[in-house]
Formats: C-alpha cells, structure tokens, sequence
C-alpha cells in the first residue's frame, strides 16, 4: 500500500514543530496539519527552563532563542517569596528564557521548514482511522476535504485532541474546579522589581515584564474562581481584582490578550494505540504552574521523534517504541503531583492565615540550598533518569541526563559534546584509545551512531573511570562501561544491539 506521509502530526505549535524536525532530521518523509492560518500572534507560554534549552541546544538551536528572549536566573515554586536558583545548576544552561510562545513557534516552524516538512495551515483534521497497515486523515480547510494517509499519526493537538478521542484513549483525572486569569497589558505604574508575585488573604497577583513595554499578569481572585473557564476576561475584570488584592490598579491598559484558564488535571491513559501517538497537551494537561507545560511536551517530541524514526528505517529494537510511553508517563505523572501540589499554594482552596503562614515556612526553607536545589532541578526537569536497561551493565550514568562535557578529540581540538548532536544521531563517545573498538561491530550498518574518540578535556562528575557511553539522540545516556570492566568490547557489543538493532 503507496502512503501519502510516513508520519503526519496534527497540531503545528511547538510540539508538533519540534517532533516534525527531529523526524525530519532522520529523513522521515512528514507533514504537519494545523488549523490556524498563522503562527499565533499571543504570548502564552512564557518559558523555555533550563532542561529544555539544553536539547534545543543539542539540535543548534539555542543562540536563535536567545536573541529574541530574556534569561532570568531563577525560576519559582507556586510564587513563593524566596525564588528556585537555578544559576547553581550544572549547565551553561543555568537559566529560564523569557521568550513568547509565538516567538518559539516561530523558530521550529523554520527549522522544520528548512528541513523540508510539509505544512498544511488552516486545515482542521476531523476524523482519525487506523488499521494494521497505517491510518488515515481527513482535513477540512479552504479547499475542501483532504482524505491522506501515514503509516503514523501524532496527536499533539492539545487538551481537546480529535486524535486522542478518535484513538479512544481514555483522559483521565479531575476537572477544573476554579479558574484564574491573566492578561498580556500595560502598566502605567509597573512595581519596580523584576518578577514580583504578591499573596494575601484577597488573593494572588503575578507580574512577568514582557517585551515591547507589556506585562503579563496572572491573577487569582477568590471571587472570580468560580467564573466559568470559557467566560471572556474584560479589562474591568482584571482592574477590579487588582484593586481587591493589591488596592492599586497599577494603571492597567491596552490589554492585547486575555483569558482564563482552570486547574483541570488530566492524563491520557496511554499515550500509544497502535499507530497513533500521543505529545504535549493532547497527552496531559494540568495548571500551568512553574511554567512547566510547553516545556515537558518539547521534551516529549525529542523522546518521541528518534523512536518513531528509528521504526520507519527499519533498525528500531522491538521495545523501543514501547518504550515512549513507558519513559514518559511516569515523568508526566509526577509532574501533575508537583503542579496540584502548587495549585494547593496558590490558593485553590482558602486564601487563610494558615496558608499564608504555611507559603511563609515554606519560602523560609527553600532558603536551605539544599532545598532550593531539588526543587530548581525539579522544574528545571534536570531531575529526569529514566530507568537504566536490565540488559546493559550496571553504572552510575545509566539513565541519566548528558551534560555537555568539554570533549578534546582525537586531534586535539577542544569541542562541546552539544555540538555533536545537531545531526539527531546517538553518540558513541570511546575515551581513550582501544583499538579493538574497530572489530568490536559492522559499523557500517550503523550510520546512525556517531562514533568519536575523545578526552575529557575537562573533569566531570561520574565520568573518571568511563571506557566508552552510548548517549541517546535526546540526551540521555544509554549505558556507559567503565574502564574496570573484564571484557568491554562485549559490553559495548550487546549494548549496541541491544539500542540500536542488528546482531
């Protein structure tokens, strides 16, 4: 059977951009439905953490988001007074970008364009069906319906995802029990420190300065909490719940967007039905605290994308495309905990003593490094490992994230071991000099493994007694064999097959 697309993805904002470029980058022939006619012109999400701009640096992509963002060194737990420090975690990636949403967008539209994806603007996809063989799209846009096919289908369509539904993936969790505002405007009379948030008994106020003179405020009103989420937000609105809370409207005008948005908390039960796939909001969606949402779904579409790929040209392990959900669910369902437990701060249920009193212990504590530190590498997503694999040998790195070591190659030079990543391929880094590496495999039947030679040409946690690691095209480390290891060819031997086919 001929199919129009290997993948098709429904849903062009980031997620849907990001996946389609690391598909893209492995030759997969892609195509990207989305319903509006252009790039959204609002802010929405805000923020692009540390881990995040880490694999956007891996891809090349990073100093293109910096020109048109705003690093902040800290990053916040539910508003808490004493601010996350993240300019102490282990990166040159040490920061949140202040960047709008429609710049981010714009960015991996390019990429994905220059990569050669095919985009299909303002054509909203209605119906999804598979069968054994692959699935087919039907797309209503300006010139009528288009019927197209793929071998898969990626839902990162958001939180009302006509993929997920029509897959019959259950969406599970709670409903929005109250929603908050916030609005994109100006300030006349804008509070003097750079990313203020204010709490007391009449509600919560967050203020973020945006580019061309706007703000972002973000508010929560206990008397506007149980207005209905799809109720517009007026000007008026927002004026009077700042004069409830602070008791001065901070001069507020010229609003260019607005909404309100609920804590409604939902998981899909699986993010796989046979051809169909699950990214971003289409998977989970949750209250946006800590401006964590955008930034799990890109993760997401760089776990997903070499998985997929990795199918379509044949060499994939039987697991690994398993392997999506079973990595990722488990991520998302601790960070659902972590933004319900913020929902809690917020103020979701009172806007008391109590709870100020508890914000105020918890702000005192988070004055602990230690403290400030899990939590910075909690929303900073630095914390992810995912479960080292039974069927490579033991180490320390297994599962964890790759720091961008300071390599020196074989012929001297000094690189960032980020840079070797802008092709999407897996890493074979081989310190030292064992010639026996050459014999070890058939490389040839591995082009999508880049073989370097190297040193440290700097030191690095866990990495002194390294022989040889797999580092995967997203980041993370396969398996690393230390240098102790009796027979490290047949290690590096199985652990290559083990993730990157062949026998």
């Amino acid at each position: 059977m001929q199919f129009d697309y290997e993948v098709i993805i429904v849903g062009g904002g980031p997620v849907g951009m990001m996946l389609a470029a690391e598909l893209a980058l492995a030759k997969v022939k892609v195509c990207v439905f989305e319903r509006l006619r252009e790039t959204t012109p609002y802010s929405r999400a805000l923020t692009l953490h540390p881990r995040t701009l880490e694999i956007l640096d891996m891809r090349g992509l990073k100093a293109k988001l910096l020109d048109k963002g705003k690093p902040i060194t800290t990053g916040h737990f539910s508003a808490l007074d004493t601010r996350l420090d993240f300019s102490v975690l282990d990166s040159s990636s040490n920061y949140t970008l202040i960047i709008p949403q429609h710049d981010t967008e714009k960015v991996l539209e390019e990429w994905a364009k220059s990569l050669g994806v095919e985009i299909r603007r303002a054509e909203e996809v209605v119906a999804v069906h598979q069968n054994q063989q692959g699935v087919e799209v039907e797309a209503v846009g300006p010139n009528g319906k288009a019927v197209l096919t793929a071998l898969y289908v990626v839902g990162a369509d958001g939180a009302a995802s006509i993929v997920r539904k029509q897959a019959g993936i259950p969406f599970i969790g709670k409903n929005t029990t109250f929603t908050a505002m916030q609005g994109d405007v100006v300030l006349k009379n804008p509070p003097e420190s750079g990313l203020p948030s204010y709490f007391n008994e009449h509600g919560m106020v967050m203020i973020v300065p945006l580019p061309a003179g706007m703000h972002r405020v973000v508010l929560i009103d206990p008397e506007r909490m149980a207005v209905p989420k799809e109720e517009p937000v007026s000007l008026e609105e927002l004026r009077a719940s700042l004069l409830r809370i602070l008791g001065d409207d901070l001069g507020i005008s010229d609003p260019f967007w607005m909404t309100r948005f609920g804590n409604a908390t939902l998981q899909a039960q699986r993010y796989r039905e046979g051809r169909i796939f699950l990214a971003g909001d289409a998977a989970h969606i949750h209250f946006p605290a800590g401006g964590q949402g955008m930034n799990v779904g890109l993760q997401e579409a760089i776990n997903l994308g070499w998985k997929l790929a990795a199918q379509l040209k044949g060499w994939a392990p039987d697991w690994l495309l398993d392997s999506y959900h079973t990595e990722r669910f488990p991520i998302n369902t601790a960070l659902l905990t972590n933004t319900q437990m913020q929902s809690l701060l917020f103020g979701s249920l009172e806007f008391s003593p109590s709870v100020i009193a508890l914000r105020n212990m918890l702000s005192t504590l988070l004055q602990i490094p230690e403290a400030n530190y899990r939590l910075a590498t909690q929303i900073s997503a630095f914390n992810v490992q995912y479960e080292p694999n039974g069927e490579t040998q033991p180490h320390v790195l297994n599962g964890r994230r790759f720091t961008e070591l300071n390599l020196r190659l074989a012929n001297g030079e000094c690189q960032n071991a980020y840079e070797l990543f802008h092709s999407g391929s897996f890493l074979l880094l081989h310190f030292g000099s064992d010639e026996r590496l050459d014999a070890a495999l058939d490389w040839s039947k591995y082009k999508h493994v880049h073989v370097v030679r190297a040193s440290l040409a700097k030191g690095a946690a866990d990495w002194h007694d390294v022989h040889t690691a797999l580092i995967r095209p997203d980041g993370y480390i396969a398996w690393a064999v230390s240098q102790e290891e009796s027979n490290p060819m047949e290690a590096i031997r199985k652990g290559i097959i083990h993730w990157c086919g062949h026998d």
